[in-house]
């Protein structure tokens, strides 16, 4: 059975999420909540942690993970950046954003997207995700946590608890969460492309949600 940490939701208590860092050290599987919705995640290294999160999520080899970063110099290890795109990250970091973004040779290739060779990088903007990436020292391999049959990503970590206690390892509850995805922008290419229209102002990038 998962267990269960109740943090304050603007100062987690630091004691908590030096536990939660260490059971993502140790392979553990983490629900938390975020700036969109609650997410699904654990540390880079750990191959076994890519499959727990296929299973619950039902997805292939195709979907796209996402590391949580602190900052964006963080980004720019993991990920090839040039002038413009480190401008447009800037301009619009912290937030509900996910990137998609070229690959370093920092990253395993497990977490790849098998044929383009990219992977999705964000800074959120929570401050429980702030304490837990700060306690952990590197990012967080997560994927939203939206289960198959549902439309919506999961908010509330009583119901996390309810449908998943068996299969994850420690589930953070802070209250709720905005419940709308981030949205996704790829910037792999020559100019931004909108693959999900979700939370955040999309002006910065020269899109709209039409």
């Amino acid at each position: 059975m998962a267990q269960f940490f109740t943090v304050h939701p603007e100062q987690p208590q630091p004691r908590l999420m030096h536990q939660a860092a260490e059971i993502m050290r140790r392979g553990g599987l983490v629900a938390f909540p975020t700036d969109s919705a609650y997410a699904l995640g654990g540390h880079t290294g750990d191959a076994a942690l890519l499959d727990r999160i296929r299973r619950i999520r039902n997805v292939d080899a195709r979907h796209h993970f996402t590391l949580l970063c602190r900052d964006l110099s963080e980004i720019g290890t993991y990920a090839r950046v040039d002038n413009a795109q480190y401008r447009l990250l800037k301009a619009t970091t912290p937030g509900p954003y996910t990137f998609i973004l070229e690959a370093t040779k920092e990253l395993p290739r497990r977490l790849l997207h098998p044929k383009r060779k990219t992977i999705g990088l964000r800074v959120p903007e929570h401050p429980v995700v702030a304490a837990l990436l700060e306690a952990l020292g590197e990012p967080i391999l997560s994927s939203t946590l939206i289960l198959p049959d549902d439309d919506l990503p999961l908010t509330d970590a009583e119901e996390i608890r309810d449908r998943l206690s068996k299969v994850v390892d420690l589930i953070i509850d802070s209250g709720g969460c905005p419940g709308e995805p981030t949205s996704v922008i790829d910037l792999s290419g020559g100019s931004p492309e909108l693959v999900r229209a979700g939370r955040g102002d999309l002006s910065p990038f020269g899109l709209d949600a039409g």
